[in-house]
């Protein structure tokens, strides 16, 4: 494994999509997800590590999708396939619990919410990229949801960005184990420096603790 370390201030944690219809009991696309994202822990670990983050004082943003509003996509001339099925499923319809963050992931003051995605980037057509530079922020730490779509189209476009990308594999769920595999061993390996454990990382983050609190008593 890569060594890991991080700087807190170059480096950011990347929360995709924690909304209640993907990862808490009752949302829409709960049920299609629960299998993988129970037999890894996904949601516990979600939560640690964004607990580590905290702790660490990293920079935490979250790359949100669009919020489904009564007369999204209908007069668009181009519908994506992924887009479409949000449409006539209402997912994450705004005003509704499904749309709202669960409760463990609501951004706490000073933590930086983007720009809805329409698709699945959460850097394309929204104003991520510019608060991470004007955060100067250089590296990412990314966890949430779906592996195949928005983590692995996020992590894609931040590489083409020049970011340096951590991915936590169990911190992370599909609908399936081999979409589950396709994006974490096939696909992101293109585009992440390091798949990691959700162990591996929040050691790896409280290291830095330990390591900048001795450079500031050293100085």
């Amino acid at each position: 494994m890569t060594h890991l370390s991080y700087d807190k201030n170059d480096t950011a944690l990347l929360v995709v999509d924690p909304y209640n219809d993907f990862i808490s009991e009752g949302g829409k696309i709960w049920p299609r997800i629960k299998a993988v994202a129970e037999a890894n822990d996904c949601v516990p670990h979600m939560q640690q590590v964004l607990h580590a983050a905290r702790i660490a004082e990293l920079r935490v943003f979250y790359a949100m999708h669009h919020r489904y509003r009564a007369g999204d996509y209908e007069s668009w001339k181009y519908v994506a396939p992924i887009q479409r099925k949000a449409w006539n499923s209402r997912t994450f319809e705004f005003g509704t619990w499904g749309g709202e963050f669960r409760a463990e992931f609501v951004p706490e003051p000073g933590e930086i919410v983007a720009s809805e995605h329409w698709c699945s980037s959460g850097f394309a057509n929204t104003d991520l990229d510019l608060q991470l530079k004007r955060h100067g922020i250089q590296r990412l730490i990314v966890i949430g949801m779906i592996a195949h779509t928005c983590i692995e189209a996020t992590v894609r476009f931040a590489a083409e960005l020049g970011y340096d990308v951590t991915v936590v594999r169990d911190a992370v769920a599909d609908y399936s184990e081999e979409m589950m595999h396709a994006a974490l061993e096939i696909n992101m390996p293109n585009y992440a420096s390091a798949i990691v454990t959700t162990t591996e990382v929040v050691r790896a983050i409280s290291d830095s603790i330990f390591a900048a609190t001795a450079d500031e008593l050293a100085d």
